[in-house]
């Protein structure tokens, strides 16, 4: 499968490990990311929050120098796939919107080029079958709990490819990884996203909550598939620690980072020493990586 892969602000910043376990994962499943070339912002949450018009135009512009490379969308960011997604709806179902955006970006555009998130093309593309097929590595006794936020599933009629309250995708390839995945009731708990920069005492409240619910429910780590949960619920950890009383260290991990080491690939190639909470314990149960053909 080949993708125009849409990195986005983060991953070019502060979630640098992120965006070097997605393309680590991705060529050893045998898809093909090439960048956009010339990609510009989303425009995240400023735009959406300030200018309607621009928080479509921005995502279509990228959208059309995919059209020109003639293949589908694919990011891993929650916040780029929702504002990509949400300006593909636009697009189609607003015609006032589509004249606007038309004019601003100078160009037609029917809001047809598709865009995919990770989660989505790794069960539906790439498939559970041909994930497990290529573990090297089974996280074999590694209890991981999946956890998704709020922007990968709402609003489901733009952005959901799967239940939007109780999503499995995530489940479903930390499965095909050999992991043990923990049923909890708050995958799809708000973490406080961009709170984290005005209000931390509301983010340490809901990131605690999240945390601790995890190891309730019997959790050794948390995955992730979002750059800003995995910061509050990761850089902010202690802090919440602090203010709402004690929590087990717990590390929060992208999704892709514990399925590159299934797949054998090494902690730096995944830019695990990037955590703020340390994986190095979760590093040390995994067993060696076994060579094509299972040989040891």
């Amino acid at each position: 499968m080949k993708y125009a892969f849409f990195p986005g602000c983060s991953l070019e910043s502060t979630a640098w490990d992120f965006d070097a376990s997605v393309r680590a994962t991705f060529a050893a499943l045998g898809a093909e990311l090439t960048d956009i070339p010339d990609w510009s912002c989303c425009g995240s949450t400023p735009a959406h929050a300030s200018n309607t018009s621009l928080a479509v135009a921005l995502p279509v512009m990228n959208l059309l120098k995919a059209r020109d490379m003639g293949r589908p969308v694919l990011t891993a960011c929650a916040s780029c796939y929702a504002r990509l997604r949400t300006a593909n709806h636009k697009v189609k179902t607003d015609p006032a919107e589509r004249q606007r955006t038309e004019r601003i970006v100078g160009k037609p555009y029917d809001g047809a080029v598709p865009v995919h998130h990770i989660l989505e093309a790794l069960t539906r593309h790439i498939g559970a079958d041909a994930i497990a097929a290529r573990v090297t590595r089974p996280l074999s006794g590694l209890k991981v709990a999946c956890y998704y936020g709020c922007l990968l599933t709402r609003p489901p009629e733009v952005v959901a490819f799967e239940n939007p309250e109780h999503p499995v995708s995530m489940d479903t390839i930390m499965t095909a990884a050999g992991a043990d995945v923990v049923d909890w009731p708050y995958k799809t708990e708000c973490c406080g996203a961009g709170l984290s920069m005005t209000t931390s005492a509301v983010v340490n409240r809901l990131g605690h909550n999240i945390l601790a619910m995890a190891r309730r429910a019997g959790a050794d780590c948390l995955a992730v598939a979002c750059p800003l949960c995995q910061v509050n619920l990761d850089l902010r950890q202690r802090d919440a620690a602090k203010a709402h009383g004690p929590l087990p260290e717990t590390p929060v991990l992208f999704v892709t980072q514990l399925l590159g080491l299934a797949l054998g690939l090494s902690p730096e190639a995944l830019g695990i020493e990037g955590l703020f909470v340390s994986a190095d314990g979760l590093l040390d149960r995994l067993a060696p990586a076994k060579a094509a053909g299972g040989a040891a």
